[in-house]
């Protein structure tokens, strides 16, 4: 967990070629520069020159002609941790010399909540192999491939030899992470049987295309013939290198994981929730600490899902039963007949997926286009809808969303699965937009990369109850601006509203209550009506990932909360793009911080 806090707060160096050149001798080699301003953003920069694969996503050094890091992958070594928690330690003592008399306001707040982040960190230790960093999501397998295809750019051959360089190194770096693998195996944390399932599934399916159709071999012959000016003479002797180095490199380096899960499929069992592991219940505890910033227990994450789905669910039969669907037997039943309705979807071909791609992108243009009563604060970054690669859209979330380059190279995009056609309803999409793309994540995360005198690890702090929260706290404000005045696309808001609410009981319930992979699944499915391609997905990712889900709802009520507050306390004063203006400048925040930040608004607005 401490190396993804890390490694996402150095995505956010915009700044640094300025940063650093602007830095006296004095500020960037001392232990404790004079400025404070320096000594956070220091840390940071540092921190990111030595991970290559930050810099490729970053962009920004190529256009100095410095291109040696892209030839390089980062060094995931065990060792590497160690280093990490021992630079942690570091930088918590340097920050505790700053006294707080000596700093402003807004330093005051960064340096509370860059201890927050390292205090956090050095509860997290104990817990470090607590994760299963390869899984049907997320891991090297999969996340290698779209990188080189995402982030790596090929606009000449220096660039190409690069790639190629990358491809052979690729082993090493897998070789890397089977040591820590083999840790966790050593400390009794062995993912449940079905991940192992689905990653070998995966790698060997990987392994088993051949070279010329592999995303690494057609990612890099489309980009050499995208490139301007490529020698045409060089494109041969690329390919054929590349297809050399998949067979002799990359190959190799997937047989190292399916050699090994192969192995370890005999010890793993059909449990699935966190309990089943040494100290699960201390370390599930700790993990929705920081997906939360909340103390709430499972328990009470637990009862406020019920609570939720009940209330949720009342709200979309009235709707239903309004629009002439049979609500008089159920939820389920009434979902089900919304769900049996083919006009609700598009067809099942390329041009439907297209299709749904050119809505999307609709759906977005329009309501960038008229929210100037609910923002003033707009992102400069544009955004595009794209389509999840389909080699791994098939285990792969609904939607996600992908930061823009730094260097404007790159707009801020909405990827949307369209494996299953039934998981894309037509009265889902506003809903999914707005989450995803405008005002939701699109919004909150290009704002605050583009944050003017702002320390760079505050422009993405890894708060996920805020950014999540405050994407889905955006599908309500949709609604209430009159984005979705087919009552038919509020029942899809609130359904995804709904599917949030049953996060929370359904990820307390497999890592606190026990429950089976099974009953999980059952129970999303009764109470949501989604696809069932969906639930399973959805079920798996909680599995892998305890307490992130819990974060979306508990910060859209926070945020929510909030607003109540600062309404019923400045009545006719109260402006909605105020509101938001103090919301989305300050960065992510824990939700006490927020919370303080807000009531400071009310009383500043109250005084006059």
């Amino acid at each position: 967990m401490i190396k993804t806090i890390f490694k996402r707060l150095g995505q956010l160096l915009l700044l640094v070629v300025v940063l650093a050149g602007s830095f006296a001798a004095h500020e960037w080699y001392a232990q404790k520069p004079f400025m404070f301003r320096a000594f956070l953003d220091r840390t940071m920069v540092k921190m990111a020159f030595d991970s290559p694969e930050t810099l490729t996503s970053l962009g920004f050094l190529e256009s100095m002609g410095i291109k040696g890091h892209n030839a390089e992958l980062d060094d995931d070594r065990p060792e590497k941790g160690d280093e990490l928690f021992a630079q942690v330690e570091q930088i918590h003592q340097t920050l505790l010399t700053y006294q707080d008399e000596d700093l402003s306001e807004d330093d005051q707040l960064s340096k509370e909540i860059a201890l927050y982040l390292l205090e956090f960190a050095d509860t997290a230790k104990a817990f470090r192999y607590h994760n299963y960093p390869v899984n049907q999501l997320f891991g090297i397998q999969n996340g290698y491939p779209s990188f080189m295809e995402a982030q790596h750019q090929v606009n000449d051959v220096e660039d190409a030899e690069n790639y190629l360089s990358r491809l052979q190194k690729v082993k090493v770096k897998f070789e890397q992470n089977l040591q820590g693998l083999k840790i966790r195996e050593d400390k009794g944390i062995i993912p449940p049987r079905f991940v192992i399932d689905r990653v070998l599934e995966e790698m060997t399916t990987f392994v088993e295309t051949p070279v010329e159709e592999n995303i690494l071999y057609t990612s890099l012959e489309r980009k050499i013939d995208e490139a301007e000016d490529f020698p045409a003479e060089e494109k041969g002797r690329i390919l054929a290198s590349a297809q050399e180095n998949i067979t002799q490199f990359v190959h190799p380096a997937y047989q190292l994981f399916i050699d090994y899960f192969t192995k370890l499929a005999t010890k793993a069992t059909t449990d699935d929730g966190f309990w089943r592991l040494p100290q699960g219940d201390e370390a599930y505890r700790q993990s929705l600490k920081f997906f939360t910033t909340t103390d709430y227990t499972p328990d009470q994450i637990h009862q406020t899902g019920l609570v939720e789905v009940d209330r949720i669910q009342s709200e979309i039969l009235t709707i239903l039963a309004s629009e002439g669907y049979n609500a008089s037997n159920g939820f389920t039943a009434a979902i089900d007949e919304l769900a049996a309705d083919e006009s609700q979807y598009y067809a099942d071909s390329d041009e439907g997926r297209a299709q749904i791609l050119e809505d999307y992108q609709k759906i977005l243009d329009e309501i960038e286009a008229d929210i100037d009563n609910a923002f003033r604060i707009r992102p400069k970054a544009g955004m595009e809808v794209v389509r999840i690669p389909e080699f791994k859209e098939k285990t792969s979330p609904g939607a996600y969303y992908q930061q823009p380059a730094i260097d404007g190279s790159r707009p801020g995009r909405f990827f949307a699965n369209l494996y299953d056609i039934k998981a894309t309803p037509k009265y889902s999409m506003r809903t999914l937009a707005y989450h995803e793309g405008i005002p939701g994540h699109h919004f909150q995360i290009a704002i605050a990369m583009e944050l003017e005198g702002m320390p760079l690890f505050r422009r993405m702090s890894p708060f996920t109850a805020y950014t999540e929260g405050w994407a889905l706290y955006t599908e309500q404000v949709a609604w209430e601006l009159g984005f979705q005045d087919n009552p038919l696309d509020n029942v899809g808001r609130l359904q995804a509203e709904l599917f949030r609410a049953v996060r929370l009981v359904v990820d307390t319930g497999i890592h606190a209550k026990r429950w089976t992979r099974e009953q999980a699944i059952n129970y999303m499915k009764a109470n949501t009506g989604m696809a069932e391609s969906d639930v399973i997905s959805e079920i798996e990712r909680y599995i892998v990932m305890p307490g992130q889900a819990t974060s979306y709802k508990t910060g859209m009520m926070k945020i929510l909360e909030l607003r109540t507050k600062a309404q019923n306390a400045l009545g006719d004063e109260f402006d909605l793009r105020d509101f938001h203006d103090v919301v989305l400048k300050n960065g992510a925040v824990p939700l006490a911080i927020l919370e303080r930040l807000i009531d400071n608004y009310i009383a500043e607005k109250q005084a006059g």
